[in-house]
């Protein structure tokens, strides 16, 4: 059954400050390479894409609980930095985080509404599954490049994200046909994703 609105609209928030806070957490305790998992937008990502899985019905409503999940845990982030690193709290009103919240908008809106998809028939199910693997093996090409670039141990990030792709159509594909479909779309899907980061990157 689909949750009430009372339950999201409580659950929406609070898992959107424990992804923010235990993200950062994650970071500062989890040794490398599995630390990069925290530092990973395919993880806040698919987060989104989890909870629209959760909300299971209408895709506007699982946007609009994409969204807020992933604005309210960027100021989680930082008030963890803030608390358990002594950074200063303004930089959640900073630049960078108004970024990271915008970006949050867009990503929360794909991936909110991608987990309500996943669960119909056609094209849209298809396309669906695909995104949270597609942002892993995006992550992963960008790894490949920082690889190259001298970058230690980032083959280990490779070899994590495509592990955790492959995870993800297994997981959420549920038919092998749906999957091999899924693999398919992911691939340009993720290249696409890259070329999009590089340019909003700078």
């Amino acid at each position: 059954m689909p949750p009430a609105r009372r339950m999201l609209a409580l659950v929406t928030p609070v898992a959107g400050f424990l992804l923010g806070f235990l993200d950062f957490v994650w970071i500062k305790w989890v040794p490398y390479p599995l630390a990069e998992l925290g530092n990973s937008t395919a993880t806040w990502a698919v987060a989104a894409f989890a909870l629209g899985l959760w909300v299971r019905t209408g895709v506007w409503r699982a946007a609009v609980a994409g969204v807020v999940l992933l604005v309210v845990a960027v100021p989680s982030y930082y008030l963890a930095a803030a608390l358990l690193q002594g950074d200063d709290l303004a930089v959640i009103t900073a630049p960078t985080s108004l970024l990271w919240m915008a970006s949050g908008v867009l990503a929360g809106v794909v991936f909110g509404a991608a987990g309500v998809w996943a669960r119909t028939s056609g094209w849209r199910r298809v396309v669906a599954v695909a995104l949270p693997a597609a942002v892993f093996v995006e992550e992963a090409l960008r790894f490949v490049g920082r690889a190259r670039a001298g970058y230690p141990g980032a083959w280990w990030n490779v070899v994590i994200d495509l592990g955790l792709a492959a995870l993800l159509l297994e997981l959420v594909g549920r038919t092998l046909r749906v999957r091999l479909l899924a693999a398919v779309v992911a691939l340009p899907l993720a290249v696409l994703g890259t070329f999009t980061f590089t340019a909003v990157a700078g």
